[in-house]
């Protein structure tokens, strides 16, 4: 019997400016897939399905597009001060987004555009199946856009992708929910309101590309490949004596959403862990699993909202580290 194909997938955290540190390691990856395979050079033609939350969304959908990841590199390090230098001082950040978005907004569908002759590209124009988490705030639940990789999928496709995009990037407090109008392709107007950040529930979206291999796919578990990338973390822990943990200490330098982003990320991990290897890791590999990431020490602290053209200098610099630490295992059990 003819053995089946390998069902490839490729997840992006979510973690604001520090999607250089994927951005970079992508980057990296596709010129050796350039070198290895002249024929296939670009990422979108490894995988199967590309899912990212927040910043991974929008490099996820570039990617999909058929753009490369040097581009997305370029555009976090050259802009980051101008996407989030006009940040509000505390007092006018109480009642409103840290951040407005009209300079990313500008941005991504210049990127996006390219290749499509100016027009903007709808999640029906991926070359590759991708699937970005949302939240409705409309609705009230969690939301995952798809192009129509299912015949039910009747929706999603025919949203422009820079809209996918800044919904899926939308985090409370540092932008406001993301609201807009588009033309569908049957001509007809349709509202896409009050969206915000995927990571608000699926930071790390590995688990869910999981499932989605499975159930929309009809993969097993041995079928997979899956390259899971994060944007760096360092470890939330406060073992001191602390007599008030109010909001001041809650929200200083959005420490609660760090929390909340880390420790969904690592609980994913967990899980997946847990059908990788088994419990106690005592099982061998159930499906070929990879995960890239860095710890963000003390001396490199890099915020979600980042200006600092040193720090993230330095993040794109730990990102060429792994890379040259991973790279050959990547190919060899993942790409190849």
């Amino acid at each position: 019997m003819e053995n089946k194909k390998p069902f490839k997938i490729l997840s992006i955290d979510g973690g604001g400016i520090r999607g250089v540190f994927p951005a970079k390691y992508l980057l990296e990856l596709e010129a050796t897939l350039a070198q290895e395979f002249p024929d296939r050079p670009h990422i979108y033609q490894h995988f199967n399905l590309i899912t990212g939350t927040s910043t991974g969304g929008i490099i996820a959908l570039a990617l999909a597009l058929g753009i490369p990841a040097a581009r997305i590199h370029k555009l976090y390090m050259e802009n980051a001060s101008a996407i989030f230098g006009a940040g509000k001082r505390w007092i006018g950040w109480i009642s409103q987004a840290k951040h407005k978005r009209a300079v990313l907004e500008g941005l991504l569908r210049e990127v996006f555009q390219t290749g499509f002759n100016g027009a903007d590209p709808r999640l029906a124009d991926v070359k590759t199946n991708v699937c970005i988490p949302i939240y409705d705030l409309m609705e009230g639940r969690p939301a995952i856009l798809k192009n129509k990789y299912n015949a039910i999928f009747v929706r999603d496709y025919h949203l422009p992708a820079y809209m996918v995009a800044l919904a899926t990037s939308a985090a409370p407090t540092f932008f406001d929910p993301y609201t807009a109008a588009y033309e569908d392709l049957n001509g007809n107007t349709q509202s896409f309101n009050h969206k915000i950040d995927g990571g608000v529930f699926v930071n790390n979206p590995a688990l869910m590309a999981i499932v989605e291999a499975q159930k929309a796919f009809g993969c097993s578990l041995a079928d997979l490949k899956v390259l899971s990338i994060g944007t760096g973390h360092h470890k939330f822990a406060d073992g001191c004596a602390r007599k008030r943990w109010g909001l001041a200490y809650w929200l200083n330098k959005t420490r609660i959403m760090d929390l909340f982003m880390q420790g969904q990320s690592q609980q994913v991990e967990n899980l997946i862990s847990l059908l990788h290897l088994g419990i106690g890791k005592q099982e061998g590999e159930n499906f070929s699993y990879m995960r890239i990431t860095t710890e963000l020490d003390k001396t490199c602290l890099v915020e979600l909202d980042e200006t600092d053209a040193v720090k993230l200098e330095k993040l794109s610099e730990k990102a060429l580290q792994v890379f040259e630490y991973n790279n050959h295992h990547v190919m060899n059990k993942i790409i190849r």
